[in-house]
């Protein structure tokens, strides 16, 4: 008889961990062992569930379609042992953590406090950064990242959405005018942002259509925290997410401009970590306790 629960754990370790070697070394097995039950599972399925190069590893759409329905199963077996074994294990041990700049000041560390009072046993390593990084490599158990996904190999937990908003201080809309129209941002200071992925354009509403304007400034700032200081300063108009600078609208410390021509788009948020079946207690409570107490809308 063969070991199917074997082969697909096998087969989930390697995409998890993004090689036979090390798939190997995690789950205590020869690298050619693991080799040889991924490929017994692919030849009872039928179909290839990875391309493999000699550089690395991609999964095919069917390998995607199984590894989403097996993690939910290893998941479910997991759920069943731990209702029969009755175990009340508290979540303990360090939790690392990897949050953008925004959302880790304004949204996370708030709760923070109460968390790990709620889990005394744990201990919490959180970093923040707006680069993109490579989770496995950083060590991370959970990142918190803001935007489209793009990492097929991870895991994802909705903590919602925040819609965005052009902004600036009473002062600098004294100083230099309020834009009624997307086309005065022309002779305003718009402060963007020097990430690679970031654009010179801001979406308006035009008619029953968006359109992109561009835009210019004399700063450019690595993190969303840096343009949110810079325009509480009064040095110009900022495109920030709502959750932000939420509390600093309702203080009128910024004021909203443009809200005519906004269009509504959002950026979505979510909880990343690696790994499907077996996810560790300390891991998947933090995760609920975001999902409970960090989540963002509107």
């Amino acid at each position: 008889m063969d070991n199917r629960l074997g082969e697909m754990e096998a087969f989930l370790q390697v995409v998890r961990q993004g090689s036979f070697a090390a798939a190997a070394k995690a789950l205590r097995q020869t690298p050619s062992a693991v080799s040889r039950a991924v490929a017994r599972l692919e030849a009872r399925l039928g179909v290839a569930l990875l391309r493999r190069t000699t550089r690395s590893l991609t999964l095919t759409p069917e390998g995607e379609a199984y590894r989403d329905q097996a993690a939910d199963l290893m998941a479910e077996l997991d759920a069943i042992e731990r209702r029969l074994t009755r175990s009340s294990a508290e979540p303990s041990g360090r939790l690392r953590v990897n949050a953008s700049v925004p959302y880790g000041t304004h949204v996370v560390l708030p709760v923070l406090p109460r968390f790990l009072a709620q889990y005394p046993r744990m201990s919490l390593d959180l970093a923040l950064t707006d680069e993109v990084i490579d989770l496995p490599a950083t060590q991370a158990d959970v990142a918190i990242r803001i935007g489209p996904l793009r990492d097929t190999r991870l895991r994802a937990r909705s903590l919602g959405r925040s819609r965005m908003v052009v902004v600036a201080a009473p002062d600098y809309l004294a100083r230099e005018g309020v834009p009624d129209h997307p086309d005065d941002l022309a002779r305003h200071n718009c402060l963007n942002f020097s990430f690679r992925r970031s654009l010179d354009t801001w979406p308006f509403r035009a008619g029953s259509g968006v359109s992109q304007r561009p835009i210019q400034g004399n700063f450019f700032g690595n993190s969303g925290e840096v343009v949110h200081l810079m325009a509480l300063g009064g040095a110009g108009i900022a495109r920030l997410a709502r959750f932000h600078v939420g509390a600093d609208l309702a203080a009128g410390h910024l004021v909203p401009v443009l809200e005519p021509f906004n269009p509504g788009d959002a950026e979505e948020v979510h909880a990343l970590y690696v790994g499907h079946a077996r996810l560790a207690l300390r891991i998947r409570s933090f995760i609920d306790f975001l999902a409970a107490h960090a989540t963002v809308n509107g």
